[in-house]
């Protein structure tokens, strides 16, 4: 393991047993991670980012799910091979998660101070005077006015901007090694959204904290991720640094997604490119592109082998990959 890398992930796959067969929602992702560094996992939905994430800290619900193969490596230990009661020192600790509904993640019965003192002490071993102070500077450090007051309220006291803000603020209250934030501005408008991004990005530079960030959105990967990782039915297509991959995409559906979003310097009345057709069926997927249905450069060969991983060095001397036969 590279010892730039604080999490290494090889061949990762999780599959889902369903009565109409199998779904291989991730087969065979690998990515790295380096120090203080900020990767941004992009694609459509069901395209198995928040999937893969989940594995990382085998959050997946079995059955019907199953990790069945890979490893995932935090700083040489792999996590997929801990004990539970190892793994506990992990989530929350080293490695925090933030997810897409604040709502769902809070629990409503519970004063916002009760949810994150208990997560202080149980991973920083301090008293609850000290945890409650540590709440306390975090919700600060988060942006929530009077935070000494607003502690003891209840999550539904909260706007949704709060709540998320709440969530960043318990994610990061024990200085985690690794942030994995799961689309955290889907429920959000525009304006919240710019807000919550600036503060997760202050703050995981302030702490020195490695990033994953899971979206759909290229506007907030472009802003926020050194590198960009972009999947597609379950395995990442393309991974390149995000000046390269923005100047330069190679592959087909990576083409297609940044020419999907709308641009200011279109004429007016311009019609909005899509990609054609839809995300492919998981179910028992045959080993082949799974592309090649919507993609304009398909060739025999897409339609019968899955194509071999190319790698190149990137404008900035990076390494960048790329899945498709128009480069293998």
């Amino acid at each position: 393991m590279n010892e730039e890398n604080i999490l290494q992930v090889e061949d990762l796959k999780t599959y889902f047993k369903t009565d109409e067969g199998t779904v291989k929602a991730v087969d065979g992702v690998s990515f790295s991670l380096k120090r203080k560094e900020s990767l941004g996992i992009v694609g459509e939905s069901g395209s198995g980012k928040s999937v893969t994430n989940q594995s990382l800290l085998r959050l997946i619900p079995s059955p019907p799910g199953k990790i069945v193969g890979g490893s995932v490596k935090l700083e040489g230990v792999d996590i997929l091979k801990l004990p539970k009661s190892k793994l506990r020192t992990i989530r929350g600790n080293k490695v925090s998660m933030i997810f897409q509904d604040p709502m769902t993640s809070l629990n409503p019965f519970l004063k916002i101070s009760t949810q994150m003192i208990e997560t202080i002490m149980l991973h920083q071993h301090e008293n609850k005077d000290d945890a409650r102070q540590r709440s306390i500077e975090m919700l600060r450090m988060v942006g929530i006015p009077k935070p000494e007051k607003r502690i003891d309220s209840y999550p539904h006291q909260f706007s949704g901007g709060m709540r998320q803000r709440v969530m960043i603020a318990m994610a990061l209250s024990c200085n985690p090694q690794v942030l994995i934030a799961d689309e955290p501005t889907t429920a959000l408008d525009v304006t919240i959204q710019a807000q919550i991004l600036e503060i997760m990005q202050e703050l995981s530079d302030r702490l020195g904290t490695s990033l994953i960030m899971i979206t759909h959105d290229l506007g907030v990967v472009a802003g926020m991720c050194d590198r960009i990782a972009v999947m597609y039915a379950g395995r990442i297509v393309e991974e390149a640094n995000a000046d390269d991959l923005f100047g330069d995409p190679k592959h087909p559906y990576t083409q297609g997604l940044i020419n999907s979003v709308p641009r200011l310097d279109k004429k007016t009345g311009q019609k909005l490119s899509s990609i054609p057709g839809q995300p492919p069926n998981l179910i028992d997927l045959p080993d082949c592109c799974p592309f090649y249905p919507r993609c304009p450069h398909t060739m025999d060969i897409c339609k019968t082998k899955y194509p071999t991983q190319k790698e190149s060095e990137g404008s900035s001397g990076s390494t960048r990959r790329v899945s498709c036969w128009l480069y293998s």
